[in-house]
């Protein structure tokens, strides 16, 4: 799925703005990207250059000195967010665009590929957190879901987040 993505991305003219790894799956999707022509643009903290993880052969690399100035910087060069399955960098790296989402920093949609039904158990987590009314579902329905990387490419092309209120009016509570 993840060299499948890399693939469309190129093929879509989308560059890809991501951690600037070589290794696990973003690796793959950034080799996908660049076989196929596309532009892969890595974010990568000094102290993981120094360790030598850095992928060498993208289209361009910006290192910056935390991961904090990272995630930063991906945010703002990006246009949309997707999560692929991972562990839980993921999960931190997007719970925090997420939640700027839901703050008002930014109005880009956000996104899960649910590869294999890989995200199936935090989806119904989610629904549980709305349920109990901490988390708006607004809020929650602005989460793009797909299992299949096209489609899910289609559903963010055409997605327009829009600012909802962060907190729950007095009246709902």
């Amino acid at each position: 799925a993840a060299r499948q993505l890399g693939a469309l991305l190129a093929e879509r003219d989308i560059d890809l703005i991501y951690g600037g790894g070589s290794v696990g799956l973003m690796g793959e999707l950034a080799d996908s990207v660049l076989a196929k022509g596309g532009r892969a643009i890595g974010v990568i903290p000094q102290f993981l250059l120094d360790k030598e993880v850095e992928h060498v052969g993208l289209t361009q690399l910006k290192v910056v000195n935390t991961m904090h100035e990272r995630k930063a910087l991906m945010a703002e060069l990006s246009d949309a967010f997707v999560a692929l399955p991972g562990g839980i960098g993921t999960f931190e790296e997007f719970f925090e665009v997420w939640t700027w989402g839901q703050l008002g920093l930014h109005a880009k949609p956000y996104a899960l590929l649910n590869v294999a039904n890989f995200f199936d158990p935090l989806l119904t987590f989610l629904d549980h957190v709305v349920a109990e009314k901490l988390l708006r579902s607004e809020h929650r329905q602005l989460l793009l879901v797909e299992s299949k990387p096209a489609k899910l490419l289609d559903r963010i092309s055409t997605a327009r987040p829009t600012q909802l209120p962060k907190w729950i009016d007095d009246e709902q509570t």
